[in-house]
């Protein structure tokens, strides 16, 4: 892994050391650097655990917005088979911040749609760095409406510091696309469970998250506001960030707390970036216990408890 994040700076050097009498001992076989090696990866281990033992808010959110965690793209490849992409909202144009379609699931035909930030500066140009513009949304509502007709699950990867706030955006209908997308997730009669995998930012993570189950990946983030906006609005300087992402209570520890998140799934120490293999597994692992759950259970049952899962949602911020 090459990219640190600002907290991990220490933990860079002493890693880097590691690396550099490595890369000595390659050059020069008569070199025996192991010991001094391994004693610095003692370390770096023991740096890493302390960092990651009790991350603040802020932190999480550095950590969520991480270049190298799996993405969209990448759990589609090793979670699913046969995935056939589809496109368009058959009004505007396709969004690819957004990508969908049929697939298999543990050999169960299911539909698949998830935010894409992309890979590199190339792909995040082109997925709009994850945040959709109205087409997209529609795009998720027509193939909703698709999964609903054919008795398909749903199963949603939600990536995205919110939806895409540019001019045409809004002229297109980016807030009605938005609050029919959340519609649409209401109306369907199959199972629906979604995994907020990195960013669930504002409005445009609940048009794909609201489902009957919701699951985070540890070190997630799930928000009405992303810290920077929320600072710039209530303290005019976005230079308060951390203050405002302890305010927001959007880690998934407490979101679990608050009944929003169904459940946490563990990653890797040092974050799902460190090990992305094992971080994409324990997702399929909790997606297919999710489904299991759900999909004995009849379409207007599916549908009642989920509506009733965001009304009591509703009631339980009241009384706190």
């Amino acid at each position: 892994m090459n990219n640190y994040l600002e907290f991990e700076k220490p933990l860079a050097e002493i890693e880097g050391k590691a690396e550099e009498l490595r890369a000595l001992a390659r050059s020069n076989e008569e070199m025996d650097v192991e010991k001094e090696a391994a004693a610095l990866d003692k370390k770096a281990e023991i740096l890493l655990r302390d960092l990651y033992k009790d991350l603040s808010p802020w932190r999480k959110c550095q950590v969520a917005r991480h270049p190298d965690r799996p993405h969209c793209k990448d759990y589609i490849e090793e979670l699913f088979s046969e995935f056939t992409p589809l496109a368009g909202d058959r009004n505007f144009a396709d969004d690819l911040a957004v990508m969908g379609g049929l697939a298999r699931f543990d050999g169960t035909p299911v539909m698949v749609i998830g935010h894409e930030k992309g890979h590199n500066t190339k792909t995040r140009i082109e997925r709009n760095f994850g945040m959709a513009r109205p087409e997209g949304y529609r795009k998720a509502i027509r193939l909703m409406a698709l999964a609903d007709r054919f008795g398909l699950p749903v199963v949603t990867l939600v990536d995205t510091v919110g939806a895409y706030p540019g001019k045409g955006a809004e002229e297109r209908g980016q807030s009605e696309a938005i609050a029919r997308s959340t519609e649409m997730c209401l109306q369907v009669k199959v199972p629906l469970v979604s995994v907020i995998i990195g960013e669930g930012g504002s409005g445009g993570a609940v048009a794909l998250a609201t489902a009957n189950r919701v699951e985070m990946l540890e070190h997630s983030v799930y928000t009405v506001i992303s810290p920077e906006g929320c600072a710039s609005i209530l303290w005019k300087d976005a230079e308060k960030m951390r203050e405002a992402a302890e305010a927001l209570r959007l880690t998934a520890q407490d979101l679990e707390k608050l009944g929003v998140a169904d459940m946490v799934i563990p990653e890797p120490l040092g974050g799902a970036q460190r090990d992305r293999s094992a971080t994409i597994a324990a997702v399929g692992e909790a997606i297919g216990d999710m489904l299991g759950e759900l999909t004995p259970k009849k379409p207007d049952q599916l549908l009642k408890e989920r509506r009733q899962k965001y009304l009591e949602i509703g009631s339980v911020g009241l009384a706190a």
